[in-house]
């Protein structure tokens, strides 16, 4: 792995390909570390792209390797380890079968769970074997090798780690230092040439278990990895992952659309409503833009047009995307996860309208709106009766068209832009949305009135 990384390095290829926003953080510390020759932990929280990480570190091991055929860890034909290689070495020498076994085949992962034992992990003493081959308990050859010996010339990833129980723990970091276990008594020498990587979340040191300290002691490095530190950063993730080309139905997504999705995740992470030690996971941008893009197709697909193109009122069509990643503190159970996911919607809304458009004058769709108008906005109407529809507005079709958000020819992506000023104002509380998607005046100095939902949605008729 050294070497192949060395490799890389020399010729600047990427280290990771496909993970994206850890080039100047994560990824230098995790070079570090295999060149070190350390076995680390990825500590971060959910979504945070870990298991990836540890997935393409087996890009890094050589294509084929040789075997002794039929070894069950990789026995190197020059450097064996287990008692099946040596013998077969003795009786054989120069013409002993060889295998070759690819890279893949060569990384084990692990779901850690308090059920996995040591012989899961390390192996165990199997009877069967001894009585069938005539040999004492004692002898190697009974043994049964578990995941990490299995992973012999290869990487052992442990998702979960603290997850794991104190005892088969206390038989890993036995294994990483001295290279040996004893299996139901009986001392066992097993000098593994493996790299041993871990994941965790910060919040299961309490919530569910903890790494037993001299475990974490014999860890090399401790990499802590965060979530995109910029909104564009993100769009860029969500846009790698999401299932975006659906194939029937065209599917062309407005950018300042995809900035709302990710904004929305920024916001959650901030809002004290959340709990911020579950954190908010990069799938919920992701699994957000599947919901709205399958939204938009819906319609597209009813009303028989070309092309999908989601708008503003498509996020609210996928509120379960939201509302199914979030953890709420107490304080936010009592106002309800849908209500929060409204709010964070216009939130996200407004921060992308203000990064876009912050200086644009929107005086005269908020006075038409409070001399009484009313506006009923819905996800199932025509892209081009939703257009007019939004003329009717004064100012608010030249207003998106103003400031660049839409061409003029552009109606799909003019209606979605008309939603962003609209949500953009609510937000604002400079007018009012009901959850049926009705716009309409606000109340005087932003009070809530007994007909107006938690954040300002209601409307005057």
């Amino acid at each position: 792995m050294r070497e192949n990384l060395i490799a890389r390095l020399r010729e600047g290829t990427p280290i990771f390909p496909g993970v994206v926003g850890y080039d100047d953080s994560v990824v230098p510390q995790i070079v570090n570390a295999i060149l070190a020759r350390h076995h680390f932990i990825l500590l971060g929280l959910r979504g945070q792209a870990k298991s990836r990480i540890l997935r393409a570190l087996a890009s890094l091991l050589d294509d084929v390797i040789p075997i002794v055929e039929g070894s069950e860890v990789n026995d190197n034909p020059y450097a064996p380890i287990s008692r099946f290689a040596r013998n077969r070495l003795e009786e054989a020498g120069d013409d002993t079968p060889i295998a070759w076994v690819g890279c893949d085949a060569r990384y084990v992962e692990k779901l850690a769970t308090p059920d996995v034992t040591i012989a899961d992990i390390i192996g165990d003493v199997d009877p069967i074997r001894a009585a069938r081959g005539g040999h004492v308990l004692s002898d190697e050859l009974t043994m049964h090798y578990g995941m990490l010996p299995r992973a012999n010339r290869g990487i052992f990833a442990l998702n979960e780690l603290p997850d794991l129980a104190g005892k088969v723990q206390v038989g890993l970091f036995n294994i990483m230092q001295e290279g040996d276990v004893q299996i139901k008594g009986y001392p066992v020498r097993l000098p593994l040439d493996v790299l041993l990587c871990f994941t965790a979340n910060p919040e299961d040191y309490t919530a569910r278990g903890k790494i037993i300290t001299p475990l974490k002691d014999r860890i090399g490095s401790e990499i802590t990895t965060h979530y995109p530190d910029s909104v564009e950063l993100g769009m860029r993730i969500t846009a790698q992952e999401a299932w975006a080309d659906r194939g029937m139905v065209p599917v062309r997504i407005p950018d300042f659309v995809a900035e709302v999705i990710e904004r929305v995740a920024f916001e959650a992470r901030t809002d004290k409503r959340v709990d911020r030690r579950s954190g908010v996971s990069q799938r919920m941008p992701i699994s957000l833009l599947e919901g709205v893009i399958s939204n938009a197709e819906r319609r597209a697909i009813q009303l028989g047009e070309k092309e999908a193109v989601p708008r503003l009122s498509d996020l609210y069509a996928a509120l379960p995307a939201i509302t199914g990643k979030i953890e709420l503190e107490y304080e936010g159970e009592l106002v309800g996860a849908a209500a929060i996911a409204r709010e964070l919607i216009r939130r996200a809304a407004e921060a992308t309208y203000r990064a876009r458009a912050g200086g644009a004058i929107t005086d005269e769709p908020v006075m038409w709106f409070d001399e009484g108008g009313a506006l009923q906005v819905a996800d199932e109407v025509d892209t081009t009766s939703m257009y007019e529809a939004f003329q009717t507005v004064p100012g608010l079709v030249t207003l998106v068209h103003h400031v660049g958000l839409a061409r003029e020819k552009d109606l799909a992506t003019a209606v979605a832009a008309c939603e962003l000023v609209l949500e953009a104002l609510v937000a604002r509380r400079k007018i009012a949305r009901s959850d049926a998607g009705q716009y309409g005046r606000a109340h005087p100095e932003g009070r809530r009135r007994p007909d107006q939902d938690l954040f300002g949605g209601g409307l005057s008729a």
